[in-house]
C-alpha cells in the first residue's frame, strides 16, 4: 500500500513529550517521527485489544524467527534464539551493562558529542566517566583512534560504548574503522556494547555494519543493544533487545536482569516487534525515501537562507547535526531565541562539550511542518546577526 506520510496529525494534548506545547510551536527535536505507524503493526495491536484478555504474555517462537530473519537477511548477522534477550529499552540496557561489565568507580570511556545517556547513565551508576572526543573532518566525525587507546591506557577503562549508528552526529561506522576500534579494544581487554538502535534508517549508500558480526573470538566481551522503536516509528511502546553469542555472557546478562525483573516486555510490545519485522519492510522503504527528500530539502534551505550554518549530513536517521556558532555566543540563548520563535530544536550542549553552539534537526515530519518550522529557524537566526 502507499503510505501518506504528508498527513500532519495533530499530537497536541495527547500526553506527546514532543509535542507538549499549550501554543503552536513546530516540534523539530525529540527522536520520534510524526508519521502514522505502519498498517499492519496498528492492526495487530487492535487486534489484540479486540481479543479482549490483556494477560501475561511471553515471547513467541514466531518473535524470535522474526528477529532472527531479520537481522540476518539485512546484515548478515546470524543468531539463534539463545542469543537474544528482551529489555524495556536500549537506555536501560545502557545501565544494566554498567553491572554485567565494570564495578562502581571503574572507567567507561565514550564519544564526545553522545547521545545524552551515554554519560549520565555511566555517572549515575557511578562509574569513572572518561570522554573521547571525536575529530571532525570533511564534514563528518571521525573516531580518533589514538586518543581512543591513550584514555584507555590512562584510565584503565573496562568498557567503551559505542553508538553506531551516531547519535546525534548520523555516522554510519565503516567496516575499518570498527576493526580498527575493535583491535585497541581487545589489545586492553576492554569490553564494547554498541547501541544500533538506528541501524535500520541507514540511509542510500551507507552500509551498516553491526558490531558482532566482527567479533570472532571476542563475543564474550561484545554486546549489541537495538530496538524495533526507533525503526516503525513506535517509541511509546517500549521494548528492545539484547544480542549477546557468548553462552557465558547471555547467562551473565540475564542473572543482571533477573535482579530487578527487567526482562520480560509487555503484550503490545512483543506484538509490534513481531509484525514490524514480518511485515513493516513496505512502510519503512517509503519512510526513509520520504525522510531522504526532508534531508535535501532542508540542507538546501539551509545553504540558501542560513549559509553560516555548518550542516552535517547524515548516514542515517533523520536527525541533522547543525553547527550554529556564526549565530550566536551562548547555547542557552541560541536555544531561547528558537524557542521564542516557536520551533524546538535539540540544544547541542546536552550531547558533552563537542555540542556547544549546535543543534539537532528532526526532519522526520510531514514536510508542511519541516518547512514551517525552517522559517521560523531562519526568521529567529537572521534577526539575530
Amino acid at each position: 500500500m502507499q503510505y501518506n506520510f504528508d498527513e500532519i496529525v495533530d499530537r497536541r494534548n495527547t500526553g506527546s513529550l514532543k509535542w507538549h506545547y499549550t501554543d503552536d510551536t513546530i516540534a523539530l527535536w525529540v527522536a520520534d517521527m510524526d508519521f502514522k505507524a505502519a498498517e499492519p503493526i496498528l492492526d495487530a495491536i487492535e487486534q489484540a485489544v479486540q481479543h479482549g484478555i490483556l494477560g501475561y504474555t511471553k515471547p513467541t517462537e514466531a518473535l524470535y524467527d522474526s528477529i532472527i530473519q531479520w537481522h540476518g537477511s539485512r546484515y548478515g548477522l546470524q543468531l539463534t534464539k539463545e542469543n537474544i534477550l528482551f529489555s524495556p529499552g536500549v537506555v536501560p540496557s545502557l545501565a544494566l551493562m554498567m553491572n554485567v561489565f565494570t564495578e562502581v568507580g571503574e572507567a567507561v570511556l565514550v564519544n564526545d558529542p553522545i547521545y545524552t545517556p551515554f554519560m549520565s547513565k555511566v555517572e549515575q551508576n557511578g562509574r569513572k566517566l572518561v570522554l573521547s572526543a571525536l575529530k571532525e573532518a570533511e564534514g563528518k566525525y571521525h573516531l580518533d583512534l589514538a586518543d581512543i587507546e591513550a584514555k584507555i591506557i590512562e584510565h584503565d577503562v573496562k568498557l567503551y560504548l559505542l553508538c553506531n549508528p551516531h547519535n546525534p552526529g548520523g555516522r554510519v561506522w565503516t567496516v575499518d574503522e570498527l576493526e580498527a576500534l575493535l583491535a585497541i579494544c581487545k589489545k586492553h581487554n576492554v569490553a564494547i556494547v554498541s547501541d544500533e538502535i538506528h541501524q535500520d534508517l541507514t540511509l542510500t549508500g551507507h552500509t551498516f555494519i553491526p558490531f558482532l558480526t566482527l567479533a570472532k573470538g571476542y563475543e564474550h566481551n561484545v554486546v549489541s543493544l537495538t530496538s524495533m522503536t526507533k525503526t516503525f516509528n513506535i517509541a511509546g511502546i517500549k521494548g528492545s533487545m539484547i544480542f549477546a553469542t557468548n553462552e557465558a555472557l547471555v547467562k551473565k546478562i540475564s542473572q543482571q536482569q533477573n535482579l530487578n525483573d527487567e526482562y520480560e516486555l509487555n503484550l503490545f510490545a512483543y506484538t509490534a516487534m513481531r509484525v514490524a519485522y514480518e511485515q513493516g519492510d513496505e512502510w519503512l522503504t517509503q519512510a526513509l525515501a520520504y525522510i531522504e527528500a526532508n534531508i535535501d530539502l532542508t540542507v538546501q534551505f539551509l545553504e540558501e537562507n542560513l549559509p553560516k550554518i555548518k550542516v552535517m549530513r547524515p548516514e542515517a536517521s533523520y536527525l541533522i547535526w547543525v553547527d550554529c556558532s556564526a549565530y550566536g555566543q551562548e547555547d542557552q540563548a541560541l536555544y531561547d531565541t528558537l524557542r521564542a520563535a516557536k520551533v524546538e530544536l535539540s540544544a547541542g550542549f546536552k550531547y558533552g562539550e563537542k555540542g556547544h553552539l549546535k543543534m539537532r534537526i528532526n526532519v522526520a515530519c510531514p514536510r508542511a511542518l519541516l518547512l514551517e518550522g525552517l522559517t521560523r529557524m531562519y526568521a529567529a537566526l537572521s534577526d539575530a546577526t
